[in-house]
């Protein structure tokens, strides 16, 4: 079936025509049939280099042999089995070896469910309910979560906004947020509500916002300080800005970190992982009595075939240079993309790190936190996403892009030829 009867039969059944939040317009909508390395191809036959990698966990790009030949070898062996199983085991060594906080994991299925669950165990570690998140961070799908994501104004803190219908109102009460990379208003908050606090959530790198020299180092002391959980929502860092994620990179060590994307190699699964006394609330040996004892289990918990792409994935990541050559790969991106920008008096700037980086069309020389990326043009954003894909780049418009450890100089040199034809012939006309 060709790509306009299959857009026409999306259209048809599934909600909005897509299978998520990500909509493209028709002059940009595509269906996808395969991928190879950093190559996508549509079903009429279109390559589109990929610099969304399936928002994040294709590190090792598309069908990645070593990812492909352990699915294969686990899926002949059988797919789940609700119970113990060697690829799981294997990976939750990896995966505490190289966590900074690394003690204990427990496996689940998403990111979004790792956020959600270290938010559970650390309630019940401490006897509090309240937790702190930061404007504009995203930390998954549950409704504590969906606060203050992308409000519409700012700086009514400590006031948590949900961000989608649905999500009771009462849920807004235990949800305190602060402007991300204040140390002063985050550390006023936390001290109003020293009692009240079971946790602080925090992307180490917000989005694409990275944190100022000792921010985190702050939010570390004042938890230490008064018995509130540090978690590390490191779904998109870990694994990615380093072997031991974000909290190796920026030097600060949380008391639980989430991990997915990276984590599993495209395939479904998350981790909970940290301290033991905290690990230890979802631990089925306590008596259903104890007031500690915190539920957090699935049926795919621990599902072999995404441990066994997982293994995998870490042991190519583990390979040395790995990070090296993300990070030439991005400063190159950085560099050429904001010169481009001064030559052509386009205003902009492109924040991150490493292999994840967004461009944002903006006049601020710093990009801080949420209230910089409000500023920041949004109709130029989603423009310039818009014709990269037509010239052939798969990117989600006016959101981060990734790097793999596959992208090749020639990748770069074409998107950056691309980005140039599309500053020139649009964005310097809007």
């Amino acid at each position: 079936m060709n790509q306009r009867k299959l857009l026409e039969k999306a259209d048809q059944y599934l909600v909005g025509g897509t299978i998520g939040a990500m909509y493209l317009p028709p002059e940009a909508a595509m269906v996808f049939s395969h991928g190879r390395g950093t190559k996508l191809y549509d079903v009429d036959g279109t390559e589109y280099i990929d610099f969304l990698l399936g928002s994040g966990p294709l590190i090792l790009g598309h069908c990645h042999p070593a990812v492909v030949e352990a699915v294969q070898q686990q899926i002949q062996k059988g797919s789940t089995f609700y119970n113990l199983n060697e690829p799981a085991i294997q990976l939750a060594q990896k995966v505490v070896e190289a966590s900074p906080c690394g003690e204990k994991v427990r496996f689940v299925c998403t990111g979004t469910d790792a956020v959600l669950y270290a938010i559970r165990m650390a309630r019940a570690f401490t006897g509090r309910e309240k937790i702190l998140k930061f404007e504009g961070g995203w930390h998954g799908l549950s409704d504590y979560a969906l606060h203050s994501c992308r409000p519409q104004k700012t700086g009514e803190y400590p006031r948590a906004v949900p961000d989608s219908a649905g999500i009771p109102a009462s849920v807004a009460q235990h949800v305190l947020v602060s402007p991300f990379n204040d140390r002063q208003k985050a550390g006023e908050i936390i001290d109003d509500h020293k009692d009240e606090l079971a946790a602080v959530v925090v992307e180490p790198l917000q989005r694409c916002i990275r944190p100022e020299p000792g921010f985190l180092e702050s939010l570390k002391d004042i938890t230490s300080r008064y018995g509130i959980i540090l978690i590390f929502d490191e779904v998109v860092t870990g694994f990615r800005l380093a072997w031991g994620g974000a909290a190796q990179r920026y030097g600060v060590v949380p008391d639980i970190a989430a991990y997915g994307k990276t984590l599993s190699g495209g395939y479904p699964l998350g981790a909970i992982c940290g301290r033991a006394d905290v690990m230890n609330t979802a631990n089925p040996r306590l008596d259903a009595a104890d007031p500690k004892k915190a539920v957090v289990t699935g049926t795919f918990n621990g599902y072999p075939v995404s441990a066994a792409a997982g293994l995998a994935t870490l042991n190519e990541l583990e390979k040395q240079g790995t990070y090296e050559r993300l990070y030439e790969m991005g400063n190159r991106i950085v560099h050429e993309v904001e010169e481009m920008g001064r030559e052509m008096s386009v205003s902009l700037k492109v924040a991150g790190e490493g292999p994840v980086l967004q461009v944002l069309f903006t006049e601020d020389e710093q990009i801080l936190n949420y209230e910089s990326m409000l500023r920041a043009d949004k109709k130029k954003a989603y423009r310039f996403g818009i014709e990269m894909i037509k010239r052939g780049f798969f990117v989600s418009p006016f959101e981060k892009i990734y790097l793999s450890v596959v992208h090749s100089d020639a990748d770069i040199d074409r998107f950056l030829e691309a980005t140039r034809d599309v500053f020139k012939q649009v964005i310097s006309r809007m």
